[in-house]
């Protein structure tokens, strides 16, 4: 079995997605064709929350493709054609990423149906590494360091942590991470105290994020999860 997130995107670059309700119900309406097409235990992140908090939270599109996310799962991305047929007639742009998936920290329990918005609100983040950093070093601190530090400092939900292989659509910008961070509630992502825990561990993080990553380079929304 191999993953594939596929990136959407109809805001232009350097504006945040909002309200789309209508990419949600597009998405929605394509997953019986989707799995018709070799897909399975797909996973839907939307930037369609609305919460007074979100204003709060900071909102970053460097690429444009960051409306929404596809992920998914195919026995072989050989056979991935039907797929990206469908994904193609979803938004404006798309790009397709094969990935690594690593579980950081999973849902305790599942308790809600397929297709309903899991709890809380999930932090969709991607990045390429900075081009003056080398991939053995880039990995030792996304990985090593700042996957350890997230887990003790931010009251995570879920966390799962994308590895990017390789792009698999024409014209898809170089990713190598996109990273889905899963919280309680807007409130939480809203407030750093809540957050970080404090403003020594803020200090922490930020410094070891800046220290493989570009912000001029990242995109990063607030989106709602929807588990298939």
């Amino acid at each position: 079995m191999e993953k594939l997130v596929y990136l959407l995107g109809d805001t232009g670059a350097g504006h945040p997605p909002r309200r789309r309700d209508d990419l949600r119900e597009k998405v929605f309406a394509a997953v019986p064709a989707l799995e018709a097409a070799g897909a399975r235990d797909l996973t839907v992140c939307v930037a369609d929350v609305e919460d007074p908090a979100l204003d709060a939270i900071a909102h970053l599109n460097a690429h444009g493709l960051i409306d929404g996310q596809v992920s998914l799962w195919v026995d072989r991305i050989d056979d991935r054609g039907g797929i990206e047929s469908v994904v193609a007639g979803l938004a404006t742009r798309h790009a397709g990423y094969l990935v690594t998936e690593s579980v950081l920290r999973e849902y305790p329990a599942r308790a809600w149906s397929r297709g309903e918005a899991s709890p809380g609100v999930t932090i969709m983040t991607t990045f390429p590494k900075p081009d003056g950093l080398d991939l053995e070093t880039f990995y030792a601190r996304w990985h090593g360091s700042h996957g350890p530090l997230s887990l003790r400092f931010h009251p995570l939900t879920r966390y799962v942590r994308n590895s990017v292989f390789r792009a698999v659509t024409e014209g898809a910008p170089t990713l190598h991470a996109i990273v889905s961070e899963s919280f309680a509630s807007c409130e939480v992502v809203a407030d750093p105290e809540q957050l970080f825990g404090g403003a020594e561990n803020r200090k922490t993080l930020t410094k070891d994020l800046l220290s493989f990553t570009d912000m001029s380079t990242m995109s990063s929304v607030p989106m709602h999860e929807y588990l298939f």
